[in-house]
């Protein structure tokens, strides 16, 4: 797959891939190979996978002018730091990245996306946010503000992420506030009420949904068992579930992320209420395979859309480097382009 290639001169060519993929999780196998199929059966892009195993002898080989690559899709940083000098690198080269260390960062600090979802009109969890324990030893909560709360309440820390970690789902007391507030002791905390969705026809009405590149696909999702089921066309129309997508895409432009997923619940009130705000790295683990994953169709959906951006990105940077000064670009790319157009639907 790496082959060297040297010239008369006994001079290493470069070798050049279009799509390059970090994953640090070994549950992430099947979607890789969905995304490297995609993107080597319907668009002819080559594709270069890499793994804490291989970081650094690629970091090495980018440095030696050995390998180059035009668009590079991070599933690492935010949870492996050694994977942040490769992305650096690449951010400096003025590569295309999906998505970038500063919009991830950003994203994820939930006392953020909590402020901007109400400024921009989505409804979210009543909340109270209290500083890191480190800058504010002591806070001060009264009787009327954990009332407003309700029992049980939730306790999560703005920025520790994923699986849950840091959240006590339970809490009861200003007690359990003043103790989990601890254990993150630079991190800002949300005190969020627990939000009861509608249950109606064998339906809990919690939904995960996901943002790919402009594609909005939404599931059932239950938050107690967290198995999904499709969400189909019929019942979008029989429950009036049309706004979920429209809130999605504000979601997007409110965390400038081309890929991620949030939970929304349609409460007792009938108000859409965004719950776990942005799960900017998502778990793409296979429903086939896993009682929990994802179902399959919208992982190949999700995938379809993600290369496509890709392809786009890699065009537009190609189209950049040869402007309208008579050099020929690549014919097969081009032609490709064209048909892929005609064989997607439109975002």
């Amino acid at each position: 797959m790496e082959s060297k290639g040297v010239n008369e001169k006994n001079t290493m060519v470069k070798q050049s891939y279009d799509f390059l993929i970090a994953v640090d999780w070994e549950y992430d196998h099947d979607f890789v190979q969905i995304l490297e199929r995609i993107a080597q059966q319907e668009y002819w892009l080559t594709t270069y996978t890499v793994l804490p195993q291989n970081l650094e002898e690629t970091i090495a080989r980018l440095h030696r002018g050995e390998i180059e690559f035009r668009f590079f899709y991070d599933r690492a940083s935010d949870t492996s730091p050694e994977f942040y000098a490769l992305h650096q690198l690449l951010l400096d080269r003025k590569v295309p990245i999906l998505d970038s260390i500063e919009n991830l960062t950003r994203a994820a600090d939930k006392a953020t996306m909590h402020l901007e979802f109400i400024a921009n009109g989505l409804n979210a969890p009543y909340t109270i946010i209290i500083p890191p324990f480190n800058t504010t030893e002591h806070i001060y909560l009264s009787v009327v503000d954990l009332a407003k709360l309700g029992r049980p309440f939730i306790i999560k820390p703005a920025n520790t992420t994923g699986g849950g970690i840091g959240v006590v789902d339970g809490a009861e007391t200003l007690q359990d506030v003043l103790q989990a507030r601890q254990k993150y002791k630079t991190d800002k905390y949300l005190l969020q009420e627990k939000v009861k969705p509608i249950e109606k026809d064998g339906f809990r009405f919690w939904f995960r949904c996901f943002y790919s590149c402009g594609l909005v696909a939404c599931c059932w999702w239950n938050d107690l068992t967290h198995e999904y089921q499709m969400l189909t066309p019929d019942q979008i129309a029989v429950y009036q579930l049309g706004l979920l997508f429209t809130q999605v895409r504000k979601i997007a432009q409110i965390s400038r992320l081309q890929f991620f997923s949030t939970e929304i619940a349609l409460n007792e009130r009938g108000q859409f209420v965004v719950i776990d705000y942005v799960n900017e790295i998502c778990d793409m683990r296979l429903k086939s395979q896993h009682f929990d994953g994802v179902p399959d169709t919208i992982v190949e959906q999700i995938a379809r859309y993600l290369v496509r951006h890709v392809d786009n990105q890699i065009h537009r940077a190609m189209a950049c480097d040869h402007p309208l000064d008579g050099e020929i670009v690549d014919d097969r790319n081009l032609n490709h382009l064209r048909e892929s157009s005609q064989q997607l639907p439109p975002a």
